[in-house]
């Protein structure tokens, strides 16, 4: 198992009035799985407006398709690490 720096992620993690599909508390991190239809004029302004409150509540939001989810794993992996780690400095040990 990997040991991330100031704990884990958990799975659709209340915040606000919003659930994050996976939450990092520690590095105040919100990682995003979009289907379709958060390609379409609707779920783009939900979207916005969501982020809006995370990014105030003092949340980074990363997205990512599920196709690439599925075509590039490692390529997100290494994005939301990469992510943990840049927050590392703010995450307590």
């Amino acid at each position: 198992m990997l040991e991330l720096p100031g704990g884990h992620f958990r799975r659709q993690a209340p915040i606000g009035p919003y659930f994050a599909d996976f939450a990092h508390h520690g590095a105040r991190l919100v990682v995003e799985l979009d289907g379709a239809q958060h390609g379409l004029p609707t779920g783009q302004r939900h979207d916005a407006i969501r982020d809006a409150y995370l990014d105030a509540a003092g949340y980074r939001v990363l997205r990512f398709w599920n196709d690439e989810v599925v075509e590039n794993l490692d390529g997100v992996v290494e994005t939301i690490l990469a992510a943990i780690l840049a927050n590392s400095t703010t995450v307590p040990r």
